[in-house]
């Protein structure tokens, strides 16, 4: 019979009792650990910011413009860039039915095919030349020319801190850019162009089209105030050499003439001649991008006296800053003005602008001016 050894078995039992217990604090480690990244995960689902991944998202939709009536999260923004008010208004639900329209309407014509060559544009130096801004109250403006401007950049040149009121502000100053205060969106990086594109609220005005043009002309080659002869001497001459039919004719230039140049699918030769000085008559899509760049508010001249203080709401500057007065009747659109400069005019010429200019009309609710073009 084998002999056992009590002392050995003790020890045995104690070796074995004890990779026991290592065995169960080991499994209560994992446990524990196991139970933490259960924890961690639900923390890190309860907590995250909805729109966490839209700061990366917003710029490969930089281009779209925002569903009409749908929603739209709080946003979030690093500090330093927070916006003044309601600076990233597009398309809220709550804005007036007037604005959320403008919005959609030109939503719904960039997506027509048809109209694709007339409403779409690069954003090229040119149109970031246009725009105006005003990093301390987070705003761009851009610029359309014979649409009301000049008492914008006097809003602007004021909310940048070089005037402290619109009435200080000398005339030859605000459209003179080397001392108006007026960085052009330009002059900054990409990163800082695509950031300011992306969070600062975004405005311009427009007018009929039709109407435009003939303040155009009237402002650069018959009044010309601001005593611009380059118009008269170099520009004017330019057109009338091409576009006047009756040599014989030593009258200045005439807006038939200046119809003529305008609707001339090869009017680009002497655009690049003239210039930066075409802004006064190219297309709202060539100015601002609108199929290309989100705007928040887009404002027009005929309705100036209710939209100016809604921008300057919308912008979170109404209390600091206000539009000058606006003359009455100044805005309202003035059929008989139109009808009388388009007098003589032939249709297939008058026709032929409509055709440039109809992505204007289009995107911005201007009615066809079917009384000039039948």
């Amino acid at each position: 019979m084998e002999n056992v050894n009590p002392q050995g078995r003790i020890i045995e039992w104690l070796l074995l009792d004890n990779m026991h217990h290592q065995w169960l604090l080991l499994a209560a480690c994992f446990w524990v650990i196991f139970m933490f990244m259960v924890a961690s995960k639900f923390i890190t689902l309860t907590f995250k910011d909805p729109d966490g991944y839209s700061a990366k998202q917003e710029f490969v939709s930089l281009t779209t413009l925002p569903e009409p009536g749908k929603p739209r999260g709080e946003k979030h923004f690093p500090e330093g860039t927070k916006p003044t008010g309601k600076m990233l208004s597009e398309g809220r639900p709550d804005q007036p039915p007037v604005y959320l329209e403008r919005l959609e309407l030109v939503r719904n014509a960039c997506r027509e095919e048809a109209l694709r060559n007339l409403s779409h544009t690069e954003v090229s130096k040119f149109v970031l030349d246009r725009i105006f801004v005003c990093d301390k109250h987070k705003i761009l403006f851009c610029q359309t020319p014979k649409v009301g401007n000049t008492q914008w950049k006097k809003v602007l040149i004021v909310l940048n801190g070089a005037f402290s009121s619109i009435e200080e502000i000398p005339e030859n100053v605000v459209h003179d850019h080397e001392k108006n205060g007026l960085p052009r969106l330009s002059s900054f990086s990409k990163m800082g162009i695509q950031k300011r594109l992306k969070t600062y609220f975004k405005f311009f005005i427009v007018r009929d089209p039709f109407e435009r043009l003939i303040s155009a002309f009237k402002d650069k080659f018959v009044h010309n105030p601001r005593f611009e002869p380059w118009y008269r001497h170099e520009i004017a001459p330019g057109i009338i050499r091409k576009y006047r039919k009756d040599r014989t004719e030593t009258r200045g230039i005439q807006f038939e003439d200046f119809v003529r140049y305008l609707g001339d699918p090869n009017h680009r030769w002497l655009d690049l001649q003239f210039g930066d000085h075409i802004i006064h008559w190219v297309t709202y899509v060539e100015l601002c991008a609108p199929c290309e760049i989100k705007y928040s508010v887009i404002g027009h001249h005929e309705t100036l006296e209710e939209d100016a203080p809604y921008i300057l709401k919308e912008a979170g500057i109404d209390h600091l800053v206000s539009y000058p007065t606006i003359p009455p009747g100044i805005t309202s659109y003035n059929r008989t003005k139109v009808e009388h400069y388009f007098l003589g005019i032939s249709k297939r010429d008058i026709r032929r602008l409509y055709a440039r200019f109809e992505g204007d009309f289009k995107l911005f609710g201007y009615q066809k001016p079917d009384f000039l073009l039948n």
